[in-house]
């Protein structure tokens, strides 16, 4: 008999780890323990060839669109950023070599195809009158915590700002740095009375959590997040710019997104997997989340066969943490996959002590730049963007 790694098998099948384990425990694909490393299985090639040739042979037309809609062909052009070879570029420039001296706000400039300082200029206008929001709904962001006070404040302007279509680039512009400055001023609340706002996103989040020595990894983090081709909550965005409506309200789409567990609320998740390892160990943990059918928090990602480069980027600024390396020992020598950028992102909070919270308000303010840059790309195809369902329901009934 000849066997396969995970890696090997799901290169084959082309599914996820999960889809592959759960044909396991059905008996549809043979495993065993690997002799030479106890904690990694084998899978019967066999199984993985004849399975993956059913599953070309029903193939249809039809799902070519279905695939490009998930994980397959781009769907619609845009020039702000994509994963090539291995690495992020945004507007061709490797993510990971910008997060070396950029701030957020200059990637916004660069992805805003705005002139250099517009967006820190812009955000530093608009914060004064983000600051002057009412007692009470300032009071109630701060009941809300950084991820409902986002909702909210989005919410706010989404109501009373105009339709994004048909107007100046240059006024999109303006309105996108405020969008970013209420959406900053929300998650992180207000400035001490009597001191001065810091100029960057990186620096204000620094003092509000009291790590001024973390800056510069704050800041290299949110640029590494600052957009990512057409993920899912990028996709929401510009569905909903597409029908003209506010970029707040694009924005609005995008956030609420974001925070499911398969995206931005991956954190949340990878949390309760190094919980389960602090009390049963790595290997265990990891296999029992496998066994559960659910995705493995904070590991792999489709785009990056070699790993996340984002995470690579963070990761080599940060000590080496436990269960966090066991962790990803056990995920590579059970699912062949690597650690991503939510797996850098918590080890940062780890390492620096940051809120629990603080991964996906990183996340957050980061890619809400790159929302506004895909808002304001779609504003100017003018047309909404609607694709079709493929009908698998019951046929019209007969007379």
């Amino acid at each position: 008999m000849v066997w396969m790694t995970a890696a090997e098998a799901l290169n084959v099948l082309n599914v996820l780890p999960q889809t592959l384990y759960a044909n396991v425990s059905r008996g549809k694909i043979r495993a065993k323990s690997d002799e030479a490393d106890p904690r990694r299985s084998l899978y019967h090639r066999d199984d993985i060839l004849r399975m993956a040739a059913r599953s070309n042979g029903r193939r249809k037309i039809e799902a070519v669109s279905t695939q490009a809609m998930q994980w397959g062909d781009p769907v619609l052009p845009s020039s702000i950023s994509t994963a090539a070879d291995g690495r992020l570029l945004y507007r061709g420039l490797d993510a990971a070599v910008l997060a070396d001296t950029a701030t957020l706000e200059d990637i916004a400039d660069l992805l805003w195809e705005a002139e250099p300082g517009q967006a820190l200029a812009g955000t530093t206008a608009t914060r004064a009158a983000a600051a002057s929001t009412s007692d009470g709904a300032t009071a109630a962001f701060a009941q809300a915590g950084a991820l409902g006070a986002g909702l909210l404040a989005l919410a706010l302007r989404s109501a009373g700002d105009a339709p994004s279509l048909c107007r100046p680039a240059a006024e999109l512009r303006l309105e996108a740095a405020a969008i970013l400055a209420t959406l900053t001023q929300a998650m992180i609340g207000p400035e001490p009375a009597g001191q001065a706002a810091p100029n960057t996103i990186s620096a204000r989040l620094a003092r509000a959590w009291r790590r001024p020595a973390s800056e510069d990894l704050l800041r290299r983090a949110l640029v590494l997040m600052a957009d990512h081709e057409l993920n899912a909550s990028t996709f929401a965005t510009r569905v909903a710019v597409s029908t003209g409506a506010s970029l707040a309200a694009g924005v609005l789409a995008g956030f609420t997104t974001l925070t499911g567990p398969l995206h931005g609320g991956a954190s949340a998740e990878f949390a309760q997997l190094i919980a389960a390892a602090r009390q049963h160990g790595a290997d265990e943990a990891v296999a029992n989340w496998l066994a559960s059918g659910r995705p493995l928090p904070a590991f792999g990602h489709k785009l990056y066969a070699e790993g996340d480069p984002r995470a690579r980027a963070l990761l080599k600024l940060l000590p080496e943490l436990q269960p966090h390396a066991a962790l990803a020992a056990a995920a590579e020598a059970q699912a062949g996959e690597l650690p991503n950028i939510d797996f850098a992102l918590t080890a940062l909070a780890t390492a620096h002590e940051l809120p629990d919270d603080a991964p996906f308000i990183l996340f957050a303010l980061g890619r809400c730049v790159g929302w506004l840059a895909h808002a304001l790309e779609q504003v100017q195809a003018q047309r909404p963007i609607r694709p079709r369902a493929r009908y698998v329901g019951p046929s019209a009934g007969t007379c």
